[in-house]
């Protein structure tokens, strides 16, 4: 039950449905509103496939290109240090996202603001690690986290405001460096044991 536990855990801060509210704003602001919340559905439904896609051929993608596991976990953790130092210390001023069309598809909702390399790296780690359905019901149960937060968006914004979104941000982003310093540790302790 822990692992479960860590596991949703660790999948819905990497998905980081709070740091994501004024990407997924900006990506939707010129959407019609009545038509925000089944882009926003599909969006997230599509990212859920994604993962458990890369649940299930995850151990095949290793083998394929011939990947150690400890390697995924250096190179999951890199991915995530960077995504979390780039939380820590985001500029406010500068624009995040810049939606071309009116109305996203896949990108950049689906990929990689949700399904991004750093979740897909955590998937692929648990499913090498784990029962693939434990895994499976922890990326399920985290994509229904981060869809209820991503679904309010709008109204959370509103009662946050920018610098409360911030503060939220930047407190992933520190969660998910400790996080990312454990699994590079734990990738050159795998590999050292070799």
């Amino acid at each position: 039950m822990n692992t479960f536990i860590s596991t949703v855990v660790t999948i819905a801060l990497v998905m980081d449905g709070f740091g994501n509210i004024p990407l997924f704003i900006a990506a939707l602001k010129k959407v019609a509103p009545e038509r925000r919340k089944t882009v926003l559905i599909r969006e997230l439904v599509i990212a859920l496939l994604i993962m458990v896609g890369f649940l299930f051929m995850g151990k095949w993608f290793l083998q394929a290109f011939g990947i150690h596991e400890y390697s995924l976990n250096i190179a999951g953790g890199i991915i995530l240090f960077i995504i979390s130092v780039k939380l820590v210390f985001s500029n406010e001023s500068e624009p995040k996202n810049d939606p071309k069309e009116d109305e996203p598809f896949i990108v950049p909702l689906a990929i990689p603001l949700v399904a991004g390399p750093a979740a897909l790296s955590i998937v692929m780690i648990s499913a090498a690690q784990h029962p693939k359905l434990l895994t499976l019901g922890a990326v399920i149960v985290a994509s229904v986290i981060n869809s209820i937060i991503l679904m309010l968006s709008f109204p959370l914004s509103n009662v946050l405001g920018k610098r409360g979104l911030a503060a939220i941000e930047r407190l992933t982003g520190m969660i998910l460096i400790l996080m990312s310093v454990d699994m590079v540790m734990g990738g050159i302790s795998a590999f050292m044991k070799l």
